[in-house]
C-alpha cells in the first residue's frame, strides 16, 4: 500500500498488519484492477462519459435523477465538501439518513471527493453514534435533518469531529450546493485507498469497523449481479434494506449504477408499502430479507407486482417455507445468498437455475470455500463444519484485536456452519455460535426454526440453546403467534409435536416462550444473543 491519495492516513493506520490480512485472489479477467481507482468515477462518471447521461438512474419521494443530474448532484456536494467543509482526502465521513436520493449522493460525493465514507443505521442512538464516532475518528458528518438530535447529542463528547452539515428540513447543504459548480473531477485515489468503514450490524452486540477500499467495491459489482443476478441496463431496482448495510449499498446503489440500470430508494418500507411501491414503480428486481418476504406473501394478491422478475434474499438464512410459500405467490424463485459486512457482500450463493433443494448455494466466481474443523483442517463432504472463504475481497477490521479470530492462514472465516456435498454445494446450519448440543447431539438453530415456521400458527421464532444441568443444553423456542392463536399448554404441546413429526423427534424445543417481537438489528438479522436475556 505504498501508493495513496489521502492526505489523512488514519485509516491507512490503522488497519491490521499485512500478516493478518487474507489472501487476496484476482484470477479472473473482471478482477484485474488498475493501480489508481475512484469507485465513483467508474459507476458514475464513466456512464455519463459513455452517452447514459439521460438514462433514470435514481428515483426517490418527489424526485427522479438520470444519470446527468445525479453526477451534477454528486459533484456540487463535493464542492461544498472540500469548499466548504475543508475535507482532507482520507478524512472520515457519517452519514446519516434514510435511504433517499440526497443520501446516495452524499455517498457518491464523499468517495469523488477522496473521503472515507462511514454509513450509519438510521435508528442508531447517541451512544452508539458516539461509539462509532470515536472509533473513527469522524471529521465530518452529513446527516438528515430530521435525524439530527441524537447525532448533535454524540457530537458533544467527539473531539475530532468539527464539520456537521444538514440536508432536507431547512436545506443547509441544498442550499450550499445551488451556488456551486457542477463539475468537479474524481480524486484519482489509489485502488486500494479507503473508501468505507462499515460498522457490523450488530448480532453479537459490539460492533466492529470493517474498512473497504475502492478496489473493493467495483470487486462486489463484478461478482454476485455479474454473475448470478445478471441485471439489464432496464431493471428497476427496489428493496429494504438500509445504504449503511453492505447488503442495501451493493443492491440498491452500486449494482443498479454498475449495470447502467435505475433504481428506488424510498424510506424505511414495511412489507405492504414495499409491494405498493413494487406495482407504483415497475420495479424488476428486489432486495430484502426473508422476513420481508415472509410477510409479504399473504398480501400478494392484492397488488399487480408482475413487473417483478428476480427476488434476493440475504442477511439470515432463508427458510425452505418462506422460499416455497413465495414461489407459490408469485412464482419467483428467490436468489439466495450469503456474505457479510466484512466480506462487503454476497460471495456464495444461488440462481434459481442453478439451486439445488436444502442448498445455500455455490461459491461464486472469484471466490473459493471449504468446511475445517478446530483446527483449520478440511473436513470430508457431507461432514459439518466452519466455512473459510477467500477471494477477491475479505475482511480488515479497523484498530480491532478480533481480526486474529477473523482471518486465519489468510482464511476467512465468517463464523457460520455449514457442510458441502460432492458437487460443491454449501448447506448452511447455523452461526457457529448457534449451534446447540444437546445430550450429544449438534442442532443448528435454523434447522428448528424452519420447522417451526411451517406450522400455521407461527409468525416468527427465533431458537436458542439454554443451560440444563442433565442435557448441557436443551432448545429453547421464542414464537410470536399469527392472530387467532393463543399461546398456551395446548399450543405448546402441539408445535412440539409438529416439530418431532417434521425433522428428527431430538430437535424439537422443550421449552417454548411466546413473546409480542423477535430482537433484530436495523437490517432484519435476528439478534439470538438478546432472546437468551429475555
Amino acid at each position: 500500500m505504498a501508493h495513496t491519495a489521502h492526505i489523512d492516513t488514519f485509516v491507512r493506520d490503522h488497519l491490521p498488519p499485512a500478516e493478518q490480512w487474507p489472501e487476496l485472489i484476482f484470477n479472473r479477467p473482471e478482477l484485474q484492477f488498475p493501480e489508481y481507482l475512484n469507485a465513483v468515477d467508474q459507476l458514475l462518471d464513466r456512464a455519463v462519459d459513455e452517452g447514459d447521461g439521460e438514462r433514470q438512474a435514481i428515483i426517490g419521494k418527489d424526485v427522479s435523477w438520470s444519470y446527468a443530474e445525479l453526477q451534477r448532484q454528486v459533484n456540487r456536494i463535493a464542492n461544498v465538501l472540500v469548499q466548504d467543509l475543508q475535507l482532507q482526502t482520507g478524512n472520515r465521513v457519517l452519514l446519516r439518513g434514510m435511504n433517499s436520493p440526497m443520501l446516495a449522493a452524499c455517498w457518491l460525493a464523499v468517495l469523488k471527493a477522496g473521503g472515507v465514507a462511514v454509513g450509519t443505521m438510521p435508528l442508531l442512538r447517541a451512544k452508539e453514534l458516539k461509539d462509532i464516532a470515536q472509533a473513527a475518528r469522524i471529521t465530518h458528518a452529513i446527516c438528515d435533518e430530521s435525524l439530527a438530535p441524537e447525532l448533535q447529542l454524540a457530537a458533544e463528547s467527539c473531539e475530532t469531529l468539527t464539520q456537521v452539515i444538514h440536508y432536507g428540513g431547512t436545506g443547509e447543504l441544498e442550499k450550499l450546493a445551488a451556488d456551486k459548480t457542477d463539475e468537479f473531477a474524481a480524486v484519482n485515489t489509489a485502488a486500494e485507498d479507503p473508501a468505507l468503514i462499515a460498522f457490523t450490524s450488530g448480532t453479537t452486540g459490539i460492533p466492529k469497523g470493517t474498512v473497504h477500499f475502492h478496489r473493493d467495491i467495483m470487486a462486489m459489482c463484478e461478482v454476485f449481479p455479474r454473475h448470478c443476478l445478471k441485471p439489464t441496463r432496464d431493471d428497476v431496482f427496489i428493496g429494504t434494506p438500509p445504504l449503511a448495510f453492505t447488503f442495501g449499498l451493493g443492491g440498491l446503489l452500486c449494482f443498479p449504477l454498475w449495470a447502467r440500470a435505475s433504481t428506488v430508494l424510498l424510506e424505511k418500507l414495511a412489507p405492504e408499502p414495499l409491494l405498493k411501491a413494487i406495482e407504483e414503480h415497475g420495479a424488476t428486481i428486489c432486495f430484502t430479507s426473508p422476513t420481508a418476504y415472509r410477510h409479504m406473501t399473504p398480501l400478494v394478491p392484492e397488488y399487480n407486482i408482475s413487473s417483478l422478475q428476480k427476488c434476493v434474499s440475504a442477511g439470515e438464512a432463508l427458510p425452505t417455507d418462506t422460499r416455497d410459500k413465495w414461489r407459490e405467490a408469485t412464482g419467483i424463485e428467490i436468489h439466495d445468498g450469503i456474505g457479510g459486512t466484512e466480506m462487503i457482500h454476497i460471495y456464495l450463493g444461488s440462481s434459481p437455475e442453478d439451486y439445488r433443494a436444502g442448498a445455500l448455494g455455490r461459491m461464486l466466481p472469484g471466490y473459493i470455500g471449504m468446511i475445517v474443523d478446530e483446527q483449520m483442517q478440511p473436513l470430508p463432504t457431507g461432514e459439518v463444519g466452519k466455512l473459510a472463504v477467500k477471494g477477491p475481497t475479505g475482511c480488515r477490521y479497523l484498530a480491532d484485536e478480533r481480526q486474529t479470530d477473523y482471518v486465519v492462514n489468510g482464511w476467512n472465516l465468517p463464523g457460520d456452519a455449514f457442510y458441502m456435498d460432492d458437487d460443491g454445494y454449501f448447506y448452511y446450519q447455523a452461526r457457529v455460535d448457534d449451534m446447540i448440543v444437546t445430550s450429544g447431539y449438534n442442532v443448528a438453530s435454523p434447522e428448528v426454526e424452519s420447522a417451526l415456521l411451517a406450522h400455521p400458527a407461527v409468525a416468527e421464532c427465533g431458537v436458542v440453546g439454554v443451560p440444563d444441568p442433565h442435557r448441557g443444553q436443551v432448545i429453547k423456542a421464542y414464537v410470536v403467534l399469527n392472530v387467532d392463536y393463543v399461546g398456551d399448554d395446548e399450543m405448546t404441546a402441539e408445535l412440539q409435536n409438529f416439530v418431532k413429526n417434521t425433522v428428527a423427534p431430538y430437535k424439537y424445543p422443550r421449552q417454548i416462550k411466546y413473546i409480542d417481537a423477535l430482537p433484530r438489528t436495523e437490517t432484519g438479522k435476528l439478534q439470538r444473543f438478546k432472546l437468551k436475556q429475555i
